[in-house]
């Protein structure tokens, strides 16, 4: 794809990088990049997998490698609390699109609070009034911020964005990511949930003891256990509630 015009072709390990027994090389998702590389399609993909599995890792790392803050916010964002990312971003090259724009973002759901306070210290210079965020429940300044945000054509980078949102909210969100890959945006997301991961034209891959794996949404894990559970919840709930009393 030498004339691709999305921002990431591709991810692979950098020049002189080898897979190590540090973590977090040791993650299979992690060393199955670093080994193979991988390639990013247009539009919208979709990292899903349990906890653990590493995709909250990826995302975070490319998104510091495309030149994002690791605690979320555009590609002029600098907000630095307190430092808890991995040290994956360093060993990662990403080959751009030819004439891709640079512009991006990175949602962090666990880190939000922290950069709505640092957009009020940092306002902008012109343009709209700010958004209050703080004065918004969780879940509206989520949706506030990816209106008020996604607007330009770039690289889009989400950790878990429904870890805030209700099913409608989720749903809302389904709109603005097709809007954004539409326009030309990429889009790279982290996800538990079901409903987000079923955007119509979006790639999805499974993460998991295998490394990375393509999948269709019908052959998730993750939906096929949602389905059995809200088919008949006490199949799974009879062995967890009431087995084991609390400590006095």
């Amino acid at each position: 794809m030498p004339f691709a015009t999305h921002p990431v072709r591709r991810v692979a390990a950098a020049e002189g990088i080898s897979v190590s027994t540090d973590w977090p090389h040791t993650i299979p998702a992690v060393r199955q990049l670093l080994t193979d590389g991988l390639d990013l399609t247009p539009g919208v993909t979709f990292l899903v997998g349990e906890n653990g599995a590493g995709k909250s890792t990826l995302v975070e790392a490319i998104a510091v490698a495309f030149g994002l803050s690791p605690e979320g916010g555009s590609t002029g964002a600098r907000l630095t609390t307190r430092a808890t990312e991995s040290p994956l971003s360093d060993d990662l090259h990403l080959t751009r699109g030819a004439g891709a724009p640079r512009a991006g973002f990175f949602l962090r759901a666990e880190t939000m609070h922290g950069f709505y306070t640092y957009l009020e210290d940092n306002p902008r210079p012109s343009g709209p009034e700010d958004i209050a965020f703080h004065r918004m429940s969780h879940g509206e300044s989520f949706l506030s911020l990816i209106g008020d945000r996604f607007t330009r054509r770039g690289f889009y980078c989400l950790d878990e964005p429904e870890s805030a949102l209700s099913f409608s909210s989720s749903l809302a969100v389904i709109g603005v990511l097709d809007r954004l890959a539409q326009s030309g945006s990429q889009v790279l997301c982290a996800t538990h949930s079901p409903v987000i991961a079923a955007l119509p034209g979006a790639r999805i891959l499974e993460v998991g003891d295998w490394g990375i794996r393509d999948s269709a949404w019908n052959d998730l894990q993750l939906v096929q256990n949602w389905r059995a559970y809200l088919d008949a919840p006490d199949r799974y709930l009879r062995h967890i509630i009431g087995t084991e009393p609390l400590r006095p």
